[in-house]
């Protein structure tokens, strides 16, 4: 069972907010196959914790307004790695030394990468989307 529309919709608000913050290496992973709680992991970057700080506040608020509450939010004082958990998306936000230690997307390598829009990738200097 591929991810729901909601939750594809969810994912999309995310990345934008993030994106919006000049967020790096924006990917979605559809992690429905997987994981019973959840259907997509987004994942962003900052390069430091006030930045990985702002993507959190502008995902915060572009997922309010689209009428998605937070279950459950981990790491947002730290800024290093928050997880903001919206039960259909999960959004990680890690700064970008956190994330190449940590490397999500080799653990969920077998997952397929969801095409985000034009504008939602985030900037990396590089052209493929998958890391």
């Amino acid at each position: 069972m591929a991810a729901t529309d909601r939750a594809l919709d969810l994912a999309f608000t995310a990345a934008h907010a993030a994106s919006d913050r000049k967020a790096q290496e924006i990917i979605a992973l559809d992690v429905s196959e997987r994981l019973v709680l959840t259907d997509v992991f987004l994942i962003a970057s900052g390069t430091n914790e006030r930045q990985v700080g702002a993507i959190v506040d502008a995902v915060e608020e572009a997922m309010q307004k689209a009428g998605a509450k937070a279950v459950r939010r981990e790491g947002v004082r730290e800024a290093r790695w928050a997880l903001l958990d919206y039960g259909d998306v999960v959004v990680h936000v890690q700064h970008a030394d956190d994330r190449v230690y940590y490397n999500l997307e080799r653990l969920w390598a077998d997952c397929p990468v969801v095409e985000l829009p034009e504008g939602a990738r985030g900037g990396d200097g590089r052209t493929d989307t998958q890391g």
